[in-house]
């Protein structure tokens, strides 16, 4: 039986949830246990939108509308008066009851109804609304205004399909567009602005055209748009078309148009062009700035993007806190902790030391260089937590060998109810796979599609296969490659051939390497990795074909490079280097360490697992860049100074051994980024289990 919508302001919710009506053609009772977004019963719900984040409540929409699947239960041990701290949001909770009536109601053409019944749920403010609600509300809107018979004008047109782009709503907006008896110049930019932030940037480009044809003229937000369109689609030759389009038309001066055209020329490869736009900016905004320096740190620019940082705070424009995230981020890439430290001030001084993205590269920061408890601390005073969070702390303590800290991190965050994805599984994988947690990595990695409906990818399946490999089950490990739901990709061959570098195992390896070459020849370090296997088996001959097949596809094995920072100024070491100022001072403190550690069983290595450097690098073992860093950060630090060095190629099998007893010498804590992982040396042990 119908209900009059009059009656629903006397009802509470519980009676409007249970007594709506509809056509019928279905019962109530029928409607009511459809599932709120069924395809069957509305297919409008197909159409192509693009919802804010901060709407999406849960995954199941796209998981043939399952329900969640709940966490298995924290094996972590909870204070018993430990109080839940609840984000204000979650006060407000969706119910995807009265949602799914709103919906059905304009379905079925009572969009009076439907808006009515918003209105009540807006007014009680205990319930939020989704994604796929307000859709609905936005048909219900424009139908009901066409349906009462008024004939919208230019105006109002245009302000719908502003509505209808805003929401999302695409196919709808396309529709409007397509529709509508007039179009001035508001209607072609807020389609085709549209089209590029929906990210159909060749659709975008048709319309422009047809509009230059009919219009001849745009303003600077039309530029903007496409701007970003040939950004997107990677055409410098379009972007450099409507930089001079823009110049004709007396906007190319406009500080919108000149900071699209930076992050443009960034993002195709043109850093240099880049700059000149950003020279000739009349006034550099904040987001000028940001652009160039963020065009800078995308093409590994780090030391030019962190001096332009410093033009910027000199010449007194206002810094954000996109600016501040940036940074950090570079400090991340450039190990330097002095540099981050004053960026972390700059955060917390100008406002932003409650922003969660900037928070969250402070927590990749320090749990990557060393410091996990000041990640730790950070990650704990944050107000609010994302996803990626969670994954910046759980892969630190993957990355520094504390595996069993990572699952509890992992645990805790399913306990609060974070959902995962598939990056935090590939933390917490590789965190069990650096820590031999074996048994626990299996039981995530099948949870993974069992419980949180994610399917595995190459990446995870390389981290199992890793796994395998540590604990020397190369037919396993095999086996899992051969089993895999799709084709093997580089990752999991690598991981293989790594393997069987570890373990000697010479054969398997071959054939790693073989399906290596066939997959990308190019890549100079699967080579290495071969070359490392047969020269530790002594298999020279082979070892010298591997040589000349690198020379006769030009693959050049460059010499090694170690930098480190020492009072915010970076200095640079190659093996037997001797242009250093303090080199006497470096290698006599280099003589001093190798006697030491050879008291505590130190052996240089003759048949030491070669990095991917030239020849000479073999002999001067004693002296390689890594050691000559760490000599020297011995010399100019103060005792209680972690040194964080930074390595060009794979660390070599003797400095891995020489830097385990040198932080057990000296009691200093090392932590070394070479081209395979980090390592965290601390009292003689490393943090990747000798397995890298």
């Amino acid at each position: 039986m119908d209900i009059p919508l009059s009656r629903y302001q006397n009802m509470s919710l519980d009676q409007i949830q249970s007594n709506c009506g509809f056509p019928h053609s279905f019962s109530v009772d029928e409607i009511l246990r459809e599932k709120p977004f069924s395809r069957r019963l509305f297919p409008f719900n197909r159409r192509k939108r693009r919802a804010p984040f901060s709407q999406i409540r849960c995954s199941s929409l796209e998981q043939g509308l399952q329900p969640r699947p709940k966490p298995k239960p924290s094996t972590i041990e909870l204070s018993v008066g430990k109080e839940v701290k609840v984000n204000e949001t979650q006060l407000r909770k969706p119910s995807s009851e009265l949602c799914g009536q709103i919906e059905k109601l304009v379905f079925f053409k009572r969009y009076h109804e439907a808006l009515e019944l918003f209105e009540i749920l807006e007014l009680n403010g205990a319930y939020d609304m989704d994604s796929e609600t307000y859709d609905a509300l936005v048909s219900a809107l424009f139908n009901y205004m066409i349906n009462s018979g008024f004939d919208p004008d230019e105006y109002l047109r245009n302000r719908v399909l502003l509505m209808h782009v805003k929401c999302g709503m695409m196919i709808d907006a396309r529709r409007l567009f397509d529709e509508m008896p007039e179009k001035n110049i508001l209607s072609w930019n807020t389609i085709i602005g549209g089209l590029v932030d929906a990210g159909d940037y060749f659709e975008a480009f048709r319309l422009f055209l047809m509009m230059w044809q009919e219009f001849s003229d745009a303003g600077s937000r039309m530029f903007v748009a496409m701007i970003r369109a040939s950004a997107g689609l990677g055409l410098i030759f379009a972007g450099k078309q409507l930089h001079s389009c823009s110049l004709k038309t007396g906007v190319g001066g406009d500080v919108f148009v000149a900071c699209a055209l930076i992050d443009m020329y960034s993002k195709c490869g043109s850093i240099e062009d880049a700059q000149c736009v950003f020279d000739q900016m009349p006034e550099k905004t904040t987001v000028g700035w940001n652009s160039i320096i963020a065009g800078y740190a995308l093409h590994g620019y780090s030391e030019e993007a962190l001096s332009m940082y410093y033009e910027m705070r000199d010449s007194g424009i206002k810094i954000d806190n996109f600016t501040f995230s940036m940074i950090i981020r570079i400090c991340a890439r450039l190990a330097s902790l002095e540099h981050a430290k004053q960026a972390h001030a700059g955060l917390v001084r100008h406002g932003f030391g409650l922003d969660i993205v900037a928070n969250t590269a402070l927590v990749d920061l320090y749990s990557k260089w060393g410091r996990i408890e000041d990640a730790k601390h950070v990650f704990d005073m944050m107000p609010h937590k994302n996803v990626i969070s969670w994954n910046a702390l759980i892969a630190g303590y993957g990355n520094h060998g504390r595996g069993v800290e990572a699952v509890e991190m992992f645990e805790r965050m399913l306990h609060e109810g974070m959902v995962p994805n598939h990056v935090t599984f590939l933390a917490v994988l590789s965190a069990c796979s650096y820590s031999g947690l074996s048994d626990r990595s299996w039981e995530i990695f099948e949870s993974m599609s069992r419980d949180h409906k994610i399917k595995p990818r190459a990446m995870h399946y390389a981290c199992m296969i890793e796994l395998l490999g540590r604990e020397g089950l190369l037919d396993e490990a095999f086996a899992l490659i051969k089993d895999a739901p799709f084709k093997p990709t580089v990752n999991m061959w690598a991981a293989l051939l790594t393997a069987c570098r570890v373990h000697k195992n010479l054969e398997l390896g071959k054939f790693a390497a073989e399906k290596l070459y066939g997959m990308g020849p190019e890549k100079l370090s699967n080579y290495v990795v071969l070359l490392n296997i047969y020269n530790s088996s002594g298999r020279l001959e082979e070892a010298a074909a591997v040589i000349q097949t690198l020379k006769r596809r030009g693959l050049r094995m460059l010499p090694a490079c170690s930098w480190i920072e020492i009072k915010k100024q970076p200095y640079c070491f190659i093996s037997g280097d001797k242009c250093h100022a303090q080199s006497k001072e470096i290698y006599q403190k280099l003589d001093e360490l190798m006697l030491e550690i050879s008291k505590h069983g130190y052996v240089p290595q003759e048949k030491f697992l070669l990095p991917d450097v030239d020849e000479q690098e073999e002999r001067v073992l004693l002296y390689h860049s890594e050691k000559l860093a760490i000599a020297f950060g011995l010399i100019n630090t103060s005792d209680w100074i972690p040194l964080q060095i930074v390595q060009s190629h794979r660390i070599c099998g003797d400095c891995h051994s020489a830097i385990k007893l040198i932080a057990l010498v000296t009691r200093r804590e090392i932590v070394v980024r070479d081209a395979s992982r980090f390592h965290h040396f601390k009292d003689g042990s490393c943090s990747c289990g000798d397995y890298w």
